[in-house]
């Protein structure tokens, strides 16, 4: 793209939350060189979801100008945990998980990022450093500045403890961007103390300060807290083209617009009903990372089992021994679907329960042999087995 410093720095902006300080991205431009555009991440999950793809699909945007997207793995940082939006200490992780984690994270980036216009480091480069490397860095900053951490001083109002490792986190994080001599950094809104901090570190070490800019949080498909792994509101951008399909068509209509704004960088379809905008918004998201083929197999498999109350057009099968030519539907609904006897007979209670299509009659638990081989059962929506009687 041809564009001047100031368009490209409008253009760079245009969904941001924060670019501070204000006017800096522009100049930082002007400079006429690739800017070095850093991401840290912190392999804590083996996965990266659709709310994380925000930030990346922004440092994409910076590649597709010429610049360089440094992403850095927090091999070290990890061990110590990001206390950001935590009331808690977090657990410590055991390297091996972590360097597992860090490369499904590398590979999954991919997926977003140019690869030709990429570094990965990962910190335990420079943060394996000497006490007289560690002392410098702890001479940065002082405690009063941590504590104006939010998370920090509700901790600390509320007498909950803090460990000294909490408090060392935003001062390796700083010391990564005088590692690689960031011009811009990039996070969600819950990074911007960190990302301020780490101007304060960059110039104690005599670099130019960075850029900081933020980006808003992704609302999860529960559509009121962020996407996270831990309140379990997420779509991994490696699940499965029908899961991403699914889960993308079950977010309440209010999340529609914040989700195409910032998944797809536009609008819903101006007239389109929410429902159809769902659906769009859901093929979209599964073509860009598993294919058009893809996302038109899962829409055309959502439609057979939710629409058209069709059997999906694969099913596993499960061969079943009846005792005497009957069988013991409980039993078999147990083994198929990993449920418990009572639970099934519940579900049957219920209306939940089909064979071949055809509701199970509330009460009825023994079935003829022959009127299960080959039929499909199905337990509630979404759960199908084939029986092959044996």
């Amino acid at each position: 793209m041809d564009m001047s410093p100031a368009e490209a720095a409008a253009w760079l902006t245009r969904n941001t939350v924060d670019c501070l300080p204000e006017g800096e991205l522009e100049r930082r431009l002007a400079l006429g060189r690739p800017l070095r555009v850093k991401l840290g991440i912190d392999p804590t999950a083996p996965d990266i979801h659709l709310g994380f793809t925000v930030v990346l699909q922004k440092l994409r945007e910076f590649q597709d100008l010429g610049h360089v997207v440094v992403l850095i793995v927090g091999d070290y940082t990890a061990r110590v945990g990001d206390p950001s939006g935590r009331s808690a200490t977090r657990p410590v992780l055991d390297p091996a998980e972590i360097e597992a984690n860090a490369r499904t994270f590398e590979a999954q980036a991919m997926l977003v990022l140019d690869p030709n216009r990429l570094e990965v480091r990962f910190n335990g480069e420079w943060l394996d450093m000497s006490m007289e490397q560690l002392f410098s860095l702890a001479r940065s900053v002082t405690v009063a500045q941590l504590l104006e951490r939010d998370d920090f001083s509700k901790r600390f109002a509320a007498h909950e403890p803090i460990s000294i490792l909490e408090l060392l986190y935003p001062l390796l994080q700083g010391y990564d961007s005088v590692a690689i001599r960031a011009d811009v950094e990039l996070g969600g809104t819950d990074q911007k103390f960190n990302l301020l901090l780490g101007r304060d570190i960059q110039r104690h070490y005599g670099q130019p300060e960075q850029v900081i800019m933020t980006l808003p949080l992704l609302t999860g498909t529960d559509g009121e807290r962020k996407m996270s792994k831990s309140f379990n509101n997420y779509i991994g951008v490696a699940e499965a083209p029908a899961e991403m399909y699914g889960k993308t068509l079950s977010i309440p209509d209010n999340s529609i617009a914040s989700w195409y704004g910032l998944l797809l960088g536009s609008e819903p379809p101006a007239g389109a009903s929410a429902r159809d905008a769902k659906r769009t918004l859901a093929r979209r998201l599964v073509a860009r990372f598993h294919g058009e083929d893809a996302a038109e197999a899962a829409e055309d498999a959502f439609d057979r089992q939710f629409i058209r109350h069709e059997a999906p057009a694969s099913v596993p099968e499960i061969e079943w021994a009846p005792g005497d030519g009957v069988v013991l539907l409980p039993a078999l609904m147990s083994e198929a679907f990993g449920i418990s006897t009572s639970d099934a007979r519940r579900t049957i209670a219920q209306g939940g329960v089909k064979i071949g299509g055809e509701p199970v009659e509330n009460g009825r638990l023994d079935v003829p042999a022959e009127a299960l081989d080959g039929k499909i059962l199905q337990l509630g929506k979404r759960k199908f087995v084939r029986v092959r009687v044996v």
